[in-house]
């Protein structure tokens, strides 16, 4: 089932070569008739640009060439597969999915609801192995992707569809109790600073670590308890962190940088047998072995939120009017600069593209205050 008038083609931005900037060019539009069972068709109205898209057109992950870029977006449904059912309508405002055909049968899929996002058999991902939101339509699936709240604009809500679900579960898996200590390390970045921002929504207590003045600045403006300049080495951010957390460390951290030296950062910002989450994904994670045998610190990975996850966190940034530091450009023929200002290391906060102008101006007349 499909609504209004749907383009032959469409423009796009995709990796047509890896490590060659992005080609933005005409393509067909996917066809509400060529929809799978449980796919959705979604017009774009913002996506956004993460670490992991620079991973992808470096050709760290399997991509099939031409490949449209960004996993992160969010849009209009105009199409929806036979399967779909009452769960998405047309005129549906979401978040797109990343993950896309899970199997149901591995050990993943069959076990808890908070772990099917690791499906190894997956088809792929929207924008990593699969074309992605950098288009005015792309096609997601449905069991994976998440109604946006009336109050969420869709600026806010495409960098969540990774970067905040990303570090919501990371702050979520650290598994600690109202009035804690958590540490971010990579605190003024696209993921850090909205982990900031859901672990203060949990009553946690917030250290944030960053190596930039302007991710230092962010860090304090999203409401950290302590920000701490990782410039001045580990010896003098581990001191500063034991001083606020009653001479023992954070309760937990959250890894958000790949820098060289930030795993073992914190894991030494940790108490004894504390636990680090790591989420940044650097080409080898090292810690010295003490942090690991003498002082029994735990090392955990984390992926994306699970589907009720995602939901869980969409409701959290709506109670709590959670904002998301953005750098918007308009139209897909701007990523070129939103790309160089990323590499700039000036960048505070995401970059997003705003691709369907008429949807913002439709959010903005209802007369409700957005976040």
């Amino acid at each position: 089932m499909a609504t209004g008038t749907i383009p032959k083609s469409m423009l796009a931005c995709q990796i047509v070569e890896f490590n060659k900037p992005y080609k933005i060019h005409s393509i067909p539009t996917p066809s509400p008739e060529s929809l799978g069972p449980n796919d959705l068709l979604v017009k774009v109205a913002v996506a956004s640009l993460c670490h992991t898209d620079g991973m992808v057109l470096s050709g760290v992950f399997p991509a099939s060439l031409p490949q449209t870029a960004s996993h992160e977006g969010a849009g209009t449904v105009v199409g929806v597969g036979s399967a779909v059912g009452s769960a998405f309508r047309p005129g549906d405002r979401v978040m797109c999915g990343l993950p896309t055909n899970r199997c149901g049968e591995c050990v993943s899929c069959k076990g808890p609801e908070d772990r099917r996002q690791y499906c190894p058999n997956v088809k792929g991902h929207l924008g990593v192995t699969l074309d992605g939101a950098f288009a005015e339509y792309v096609v997601c699936d449905g069991r994976e992707t998440s109604i946006v709240p009336e109050k969420v604009s869709f600026e806010t809500a495409a960098p969540l569809a990774c970067a905040g679900s990303t570090v919501y579960r990371g702050i979520v898996e650290a598994g600690l109790q109202a009035g804690q200590w958590v540490g971010i390390v990579g605190s003024g970045g696209g993921l850090g600073h909205l982990g900031v921002q859901f672990a203060k929504a949990k009553g946690l207590r917030v250290v944030g670590v960053d190596a930039r003045d302007e991710g230092l600045t962010l860090t304090r403006e999203v409401g950290a308890d302590l920000a701490v300049d990782a410039r001045k080495g580990k010896k003098q951010v581990v001191e500063e962190v034991q001083k606020v957390t009653g001479g023992e460390g954070c309760h937990a951290v959250v890894n958000v940088s790949d820098a060289p030296g930030a795993a073992a950062l914190a894991c030494a910002i940790c108490r004894m047998h504390a636990k680090m989450i790591q989420i940044a994904q650097p080409d080898e994670v090292s810690v010295p072995f003490h942090e690991l045998v003498f002082r029994g610190v735990k090392i955990e990975g984390s992926l994306i939120c699970s589907k009720q996850q995602a939901s869980d966190m969409l409701k959290t940034v709506a109670e709590h009017n959670i904002s998301v530091k953005t750098n918007p450009f308009h139209g897909l023929e701007e990523i070129p600069d939103l790309v160089e200002l990323a590499h700039s290391g000036h960048m505070q906060g995401k970059g997003i593209v705003i691709i369907d102008e008429e949807a913002i101006r439709r959010e903005k007349e209802q007369g409700i205050k957005l976040v």
